[in-house]
Parts: structure tokens; C-alpha cells; sequence
């Protein structure tokens, strides 16, 4: 079977994206959404989140690079679980304007995360 790594999605009128059902199982422990390094959103699955993220934003206290990170990826983050029925789950309005997203998303993988851009 085929790595699914672009989906293309149209939002709905509650601001909630439709994962792929061959990506549903990834995104089972949670959703973590973030905003990117540049006009873009972060999609983690919550166990990414915990494993990968967290660790690199607990670095040193004093270091400002440790610091503007845990601000960049702090700053309106939002956590979900994924609906199980229809595998939704919500783009709350604040992290759409950040990224320039009205209703089209353009999903690409990056690793064990995905970059969610304006179509």
C-alpha cells in the first residue's frame, strides 16, 4: 500500500478538515495544530507531539532560541481528538488567519508531521 503523503481538502462551514482514512489511525492519540515557521499551520499527531516536540521545547531555560521556539509553537496552539465518525478535526479561525487559509488546505507530510497551506 501507497504512502499517502498530499491530500487536498476543502474545509467545512465549521472550519473542520477531513483526514484521509488511510491517515485516521496516525492521528488515533490526538491532533496538536500549531503555527509554522513561516504562513503556514503544523498538523502533529498528539503522540509526535509528545515524543519529538515537547523534548526540544523543555531545552535550557535561558537559551532564547529554546525560548522563541516554545513562542512560536505555543502561541495558539490547539489540541483535539480526531472525530472518530467522519475523522474530522477543527482549525480553530485564529491559526486559519495566521496561515491565509479561507477553505482550501493543501496537505503535505514532512516527516511525522504535516504542513497545512492555503490552496
Amino acid at each position: 500500500m501507497a504512502t499517502v503523503d498530499y491530500f487536498e481538502r476543502r474545509l467545512d462551514d465549521k472550519h473542520r478538515l477531513t483526514i484521509p482514512t488511510e491517515l485516521r489511525a496516525e492521528f488515533a492519540s490526538g491532533v496538536v495544530v500549531t503555527r509554522g515557521f513561516k504562513q503556514y499551520l503544523h498538523l502533529y499527531p498528539r503522540a509526535v507531539w509528545d515524543e519529538l516536540v515537547e523534548p526540544q521545547l523543555a531545552g535550557n531555560i535561558l537559551d532564547e532560541k529554546t525560548a522563541d521556539l516554545n513562542v512560536q509553537f505555543r502561541s495558539g496552539k490547539s489540541e483535539a481528538a480526531l472525530d472518530q465518525k467522519q475523522g474530522r478535526v477543527l482549525l480553530e479561525q485564529h491559526l486559519l488567519d495566521f496561515a491565509g487559509i479561507t477553505r482550501d488546505v493543501v496537505a503535505v507530510r514532512a516527516g511525522k508531521y504535516w504542513r497545512l497551506i492555503a490552496k
